[in-house]
């Protein structure tokens, strides 16, 4: 029996039987049944321990019958799950997938970093995070050159293509807003800022700005002439203007009745003034001294036997405070007093020669030997006969009811043209 102990003793625990350990990057400790002298023998525990940067696929291995250790026991280096390249990005390592191995992460044009910039390879798999794009859009706006107002017209009509929106990231773009007026309307003169904005689906928005200048050619500026009225449409001196001038009761219109703003910034016609009219009194028919009044003047003719007459007296009287509103109302007294052969005529100062006299109460049908009034309008037209005197406001309210009337109290109106007293 002592023989078969020895033999034991021998082949199972002094005796070698598995492989020496030896631990590259690394070390080991072991324990035996009999002690520290019969190493790797059957039954014998290592212990494994790998440097930092390396790891064993097991931490504890045991000799076993079939003279092998239970498990790989080398320590072999870190390496850590190869990294998901992210959509719309990638990343660049300094030593691969192997242990503290630093991945830096990069973005596509258009697109930032959100979450870890980096990942060192340690013991577990760090991915990239969800990347999101911020660069804004880009949209490129018009560029205009000034625009000309048409003739006649304060404004321009502006036309231009709609830009288009370009997206750094992945394309797509939401609509295109413009702030302003759009393409082809009609813009005032003067500059007008406008601007277009985009948005891509992230919500960054792109933006330009551009200008719209409208100008309007104008010539010089004109003035109404004294004694007249200018009425001008469009505004009043812009190329295609057109003014038309008038003058008060009176005075007659020398050059141009209506001139119009030229492309080259010049007035067509002459400069228009208003001279006191002149009432030749040397014509031979009295149907030609009323045609120089026809369109220009209203007549009130006051006819009387004498100048004694009451109610001749009376009423010239009366109009010798209303010269005022004879004047504002365009209205021209002629006097024919006396009977034939002895009558005489008088405009104002100017006296009318006796025969001249006489035709014109032939003409207007007008009795000698009584006292009449008579009120022709500008078209000659005999409008009303007075037999009797009136009042000078009797007469004015006559005259305001005529249809042109109203449109001369609108331009004595706007002239600033009253009577103070």
């Amino acid at each position: 029996y002592g023989d078969d102990e020895d033999w034991y003793s021998r082949r199972y625990k002094g005796t070698p039987w598995c492989a020496p350990i030896k631990v590259k990057h690394g070390d080991v400790s072991c324990r035996t049944p009999r002690g520290e002298h019969y190493r790797n023998v059957m039954g014998t525990r290592c212990k494994i321990r790998c440097k930092q940067g390396y790891e064993s696929q097991s931490s504890e291995v045991v000799c076993m019958a079939s003279k092998h250790w239970s498990s790989n026991y080398a320590c072999r280096e870190i390496r850590c799950a190869k990294l998901d390249m992210p959509v719309n990005g990638g990343y660049k390592c300094s030593d691969g997938s192997y242990f503290n191995s630093r991945c830096e992460f990069f973005c596509s044009p258009g697109f930032s970093l959100k979450g870890q910039k980096t990942a060192t390879c340690q013991y577990s798999k760090t991915v990239c995070a969800v990347l999101l794009y911020i660069d804004p859009p880009k949209i490129k706006c018009p560029n205009l050159k000034d625009k000309w107002a048409e003739p006649g017209k304060l404004t321009a009509r502006v036309t231009w293509d709609t830009p288009e929106g370009v997206d750094t990231a992945d394309g797509i773009l939401t609509d295109v807003i413009l702030k302003g007026k759009p393409s082809k309307s009609n813009f005032p003169e003067g500059l007008h800022k406008m601007s277009y904005t985009v948005f891509d689906r992230a919500g960054n928005k792109g933006s330009c700005r551009f200008t719209v200048r409208v100008r309007v050619r104008r010539c010089s500026s004109l003035f109404p002439p004294d004694n007249g009225y200018m009425k001008c449409d469009s505004d009043g001196d812009n190329y295609g203007a057109n003014c038309e001038f008038k003058c008060t009761g009176g005075y007659e219109l020398q050059g141009s009745a209506a001139r119009v703003c030229q492309y080259g910034l010049t007035w067509s016609g002459t400069d228009t003034t208003c001279t006191p009219m002149n009432i030749n009194v040397g014509v031979r028919t009295a149907a030609a001294l009323l045609d120089q009044f026809y369109e220009k003047r209203r007549l009130l003719i006051i006819s009387a036997p004498t100048a004694a007459n009451h109610n001749y007296r009376f009423q010239m009287t009366n109009l010798q405070h209303a010269q005022c509103g004879l004047d504002l109302r365009h209205v021209t007294v002629i006097e024919l007093v006396g009977t034939y052969p002895a009558q005489i005529g008088r405009i104002r100062h100017r006296l009318l020669p006796p025969g001249l006299a006489l035709q014109l109460r032939l003409l207007l049908q007008i009795p000698q030997r009584s006292f009449q009034m008579v009120l022709v309008d500008k078209q000659g037209m005999d409008k009303q006969r007075y037999p009797f005197p009136i009042t000078a406001a009797e007469l004015f309210t006559t005259i305001d009811t005529f249809p042109p009337r109203k449109d001369e109290m609108l331009l004595q109106q706007e002239a600033g043209q009253t009577c103070q007293s």
